[in-house]
């Protein structure tokens, strides 16, 4: 059983930062792409941002280029979060998918889910 645990998330101002971490367990972990996508309350699920299991390609949706960063290590998959704004606000979620292609903006690309990291961005 694949297991992800997302960690980080928390309390900011605007124009603020978080990392946020996804650690993956129960699987060889370097065999998966990664997404994080993000609810807010009464709004549907959205993608944010995707790395490839080799770490060497990754894909952000438009309101978070160039603000957010995603990157993975041997163990754990990161979301850099820069210049943070109300908008932002939401549980952040990662995810695990065995493919990657332009699918993996979708959240029915992925086989596994972590429980989600609360992040709010308040003045």
């Amino acid at each position: 059983q694949v297991r992800l645990v997302e960690s980080g998330g928390g309390l900011v101002q605007p124009g603020d930062s978080l990392r946020l971490s996804c650690k993956i367990s129960g699987h060889t972990f370097s065999t998966y792409s990664i997404g994080w996508f993000r609810q807010a309350p009464g709004k549907e699920r959205q993608f944010v941002s995707a790395i490839n299991a080799n770490g060497d390609n990754t894909v952000s949706s438009d309101p978070v280029k160039g603000r957010f960063t995603v990157w993975r290590d041997k163990s754990t998959v990161y979301l850099e979060m820069n210049s943070l704004k109300p908008e932002d606000t939401a549980v952040y979620h990662c995810a695990a998918a065995s493919r990657w292609g332009p699918f993996v903006i979708k959240h029915q690309t992925y086989d596994y889910w972590g429980q989600g990291t609360q992040v709010t961005v308040s003045s």
